[in-house]
């Protein structure tokens, strides 16, 4: 009987031994906790263990649960500039240090949002000047994986010219702005991974149980079945053979070679495209943590599936506020940018039909808002370097909407178009502005259609300080009316205040990204 028992015994005062309080790594010295928030803290510690934390005055306490996982949430505070200690007693103490109060936003989306200050315009100079200690900086690793990870490998710390430049550079810009407009602390949680899949960044079951995403997740259902299949492996192994020795001849003859390797099943298994990758290892362990919003730069990677998105981004945003349980808090994003060659004629394009569920996801959330950047593109890179102009545009809608001042915040949009005697009279919100064009006189941007739906460019000229005319020779009866529509517009029609006006479309004509039945 003693026998039987005393290797667990044992094993119990040994797991006691070692139970100590472990926190997140989003929980740490250097960290900003949201103001005005009843912020949750969390960690672990060995079961049914009462855990205190201390701060700002205060002490909360919980019990660990079986699974070891405690969480508190402190009283509301004020922002505070000056660093403060917390203290977390369990079966053992932590004691955290430099600890502010003020701003925390979440940056996240695609390589856009992850394009770093040291590889934007002017980084010399941005990161020089980079000497803010009250905004803090913390960037989650990218991890694709099915499986729900709690935590990540990183820490909180003061933005320097030595921290800044691997950052996001619109969350610098951003976060920046609102430093120094706010005077309070700003923390910063970039998350973004290039060529990430809206899809990626939302829980597998959600998508599971919606129907409008049958069709995404039957295709993915089939592919992990073949990238887990023995044939798969095979071939990928007899494809990376077949590269190595295309590298191996061209070295010998002196020949470039730029062809990449081929990916493995197991890459493109946890990759940042599969639904639920990117929730599970990058954006669950943050979720709960105090913040005040979210901003994002991402599309790209969905365009060819614009239609879809029209549905699949404001159901994202919906998710990330449903699992967060901190209400609709704001989420302000940025749409694409001008890119690709400009096409000679008017037509149709995915890029313009993807701004444009951009454009609709505004009215489809509450808290929400898009900075418009159809100017600052590049045609022939995919990451324009211009970052600043980016993160200013955001920060507009969140001093406005969030913080009370009194700025231009919102381009122009679509309202209205009216056709009568061979034109077309299109009325734009301005949003309390007025309308004019940049570079020169002449509008540029615009075309219509008749019944035939053939696209043509048209003249354009303002009308006071929301309308403009528009008209085309050869199409006496236009039907309808575009703006900006292309992958790389030609446009210069502005809000007085330097706002770009928002790409539109008049028609309802079906999208090219629309499933065929």
């Amino acid at each position: 009987m003693y026998k039987r028992f005393l290797l667990p015994a044992f094993s119990i005062l040994a797991l006691t031994a070692k139970a100590e309080v472990k926190l997140p790594a989003i929980i740490g010295d250097n960290m900003v906790l949201q103001q005005k928030l009843a912020n949750p803290i969390w960690g672990w510690d060995a079961p049914g263990t009462e855990v205190s934390v201390t701060f700002a005055g205060q002490t909360k306490t919980a019990k660990a649960g079986a699974d070891g996982r405690w969480t508190v949430r402190l009283d509301p505070v004020p922002a505070n500039a000056r660093p403060a200690g917390m203290t977390i007693k369990g079966t053992s103490t932590r004691e955290l240090k430099n600890i502010l109060v003020g701003e925390v936003w979440i940056c996240s989306g695609q390589s856009n949002m992850q394009w770093s200050v040291q590889a934007s315009w002017d980084a010399d100079l941005e990161i020089a000047t980079a000497k803010f200690p009250n905004i803090r900086l913390i960037s989650v690793p990218q991890v694709g994986t099915q499986e729900p990870q709690k935590d990540f490998k990183g820490a909180w710390a003061e933005c320097s010219p030595k921290t800044v430049g691997g950052f996001s550079a619109v969350g610098y810009f951003y976060g920046r702005v609102l430093h120094q407009m706010l005077d309070v602390p700003v923390g910063l949680i970039n998350n973004a991974w290039g060529g990430s899949a809206a899809e990626a960044w939302v829980r597998r079951d959600v998508l599971e149980k919606d129907a409008r995403f049958k069709g995404l997740m039957d295709g993915w259902v089939q592919r992990e079945k073949v990238l887990t299949s023995d044939k798969a492996q095979k071939d990928y192994e007899a494809a990376l053979a077949a590269w190595k020795k295309q590298a191996d001849d061209a070295k010998k003859a002196g020949k470039p070679f730029t062809a990449r390797a081929p990916q493995s099943p197991q890459a493109q298994l946890s990759g940042n495209s599969r639904p639920g990758n990117i929730y599970n290892g990058v954006l669950l362990p943050t979720i709960g943590y105090g913040i005040k919003g979210a901003i994002w730069y991402q599309g790209e990677s969905n365009a060819g599936r614009a239609y879809e998105y029209g549905y699949l981004f404001p159901l994202m945003i919906s998710h990330w506020r449903s699992e967060w349980k901190q209400g609709d808090f704001p989420f302000y994003w940025v749409q694409l940018a001008d890119f690709k060659a400009e096409q000679p004629l008017p037509g149709d394009s995915d890029w313009a039909e993807l701004r444009e569920s951009q454009t609709k996801t505004q009215n489809a959330i509450k808290n929400g808002g898009q900075a418009v950047i159809i100017d600052l593109g590049e045609s022939n890179d995919i990451h324009p370097k211009n970052k600043r102009d980016v993160a200013e545009r955001l920060a507009r809608w969140a001093l406005v909407k969030d913080y009370g001042f009194q700025l231009p915040y919102r381009s122009p949009e679509f309202k209205d178009a009216q056709f009568a005697n061979g034109k077309a009279v299109v009325t734009l919100d301005t949003f309390g502005s007025s309308l004019r064009t940049v570079d020169v006189t002449e509008v540029k941007g615009f075309a219509v259609c008749g019944e035939d739906k053939k696209w043509v460019w048209a003249t354009a000229r303002i009308l006071g300080n929301d309308k403009v005319e528009v008209s085309a020779p050869g199409v006496a009866k236009p039907v309808a009316v575009r703006y900006a529509w292309s992958d790389n517009p030609v446009c210069n029609l502005y809000s007085k205040d330097g706002l770009p006006v928002t790409p539109f479309r008049s028609d309802s004509f079906d999208m090219i990204t629309k499933p065929k039945p």
